[in-house]
């Protein structure tokens, strides 16, 4: 699918823009999943003030779609009308340690890299961030954390270590957020879902450097014995409704053996979904669709995408 040509349009309205523009960019190189169509137009911006700037110009009629490292999402195959903002390392993905042990870090910072910084700086607390494969900014966005029933020491979240946020709204204006304004509940935050996170602070505690490492290990001992870490998966495919696992429902209601085109459900871990070569992201979306159906007929329990979806589908 190709989409009209915004690019010429947009830089004549702002021409001392910094960042990149590209007219029908194709995202699949940008996801996990490596599928999806493209971006009608892919904006790479220079730094937080370009993005302002940016943002400020942009027709309000033009949607905005926002890419990290899109560890926990499927493109869909007929692209992504409109603007889809990818931040780059070079502006975007520092990491700085903070007296106090705080440590700063840009959105597009890994997830792993900040906890292999902390643990560097003798910064404990952030171990769980080091086997969620996303972002920071994605982190934000869904209040990643993680769980585990035989080993408490690498649980936690991310409203657990929250000092602030900064993000830039639609309209171009550059924002701290604070706790209260994150609105943190189970896998999201209330912040408008055009808002593009920047940077965030979070709160550690003194802890020996050895320590923090060997409870590292134990995080990716834990990712490599119960989840897929060899294959492309977007993770847990969905949310756990109150009171339930999402893995032993779908075990129940025989969603083990299910495949769809190139995609599949995990044997070892019944919540993450597998994109073999040539999948399709319909192939990946049907997928969902029919496992949640099975779910809802074996126990009445409607399951919840945590795998955001975007674009059309052809």
């Amino acid at each position: 699918m190709t989409f009209p040509d915004l690019t010429a349009s947009l830089s004549a309205a702002m021409p001392d823009l910094r960042g990149r523009l590209l007219a029908n960019q194709s995202l699949a190189p940008l996801t996990w999943l490596r599928v999806g169509g493209p971006a009608q137009t892919l904006f790479t911006p220079a730094d937080t003030e370009d993005l302002a700037y940016f943002l400020q110009r942009l027709p309000k009629d033009i949607p905005v779609t926002i890419l990290g490292l899109a560890s926990n999402m499927i493109v869909r195959d007929g692209g992504v009308p409109g603007v889809v903002i990818r931040l780059a390392p070079r502006g975007f993905g520092q990491i700085a340690i903070e007296p106090g042990h705080r440590l700063r870090a840009g959105a597009f910072a890994s997830d792993r890299k900040v906890a292999m910084a902390a643990a560097e700086a003798g910064i404990g607390g952030l171990e769980f961030l080091y086997g969620i494969p996303g972002c920071v900014g994605g982190a934000l966005r869904m209040n990643a954390g993680t769980r585990s029933n035989t080993n408490p020491e690498i649980e936690g979240e991310v409203r657990e270590r929250f000092v602030e946020a900064t993000g830039v709204t639609r309209d171009g204006e550059i924002r701290r957020f604070n706790l209260e304004d994150m609105g943190f509940a189970y896998r999201t935050c209330s912040v408008a879902p055009d808002t593009v996170f920047v940077e965030a602070v979070m709160q550690g505690f003194e802890r020996p450097v050895a320590e923090i490492e060997a409870i590292n290990a134990r995080v990716q001992e834990h990712r490599e014995r119960d989840q897929e870490t060899k294959v492309r998966t977007a993770g847990s495919t969905f949310k756990n409704p109150p009171g339930h696992s999402s893995w032993r429902l779908i075990r129940d209601a025989g969603g083990l053996d299910v495949r769809i085109g190139q995609a599949e459900m995990s044997k070892k871990h019944a919540n993450f979904l597998i994109a073999h070569d040539g999948a399709t992201a319909a192939d990946i979306e049907d997928l969902g669709e029919e496992i949640r159906r099975r779910v809802k007929s074996n126990s009445g329990i409607d399951l919840e995408w945590e795998v955001k979806r975007i674009g059309v589908r052809p």
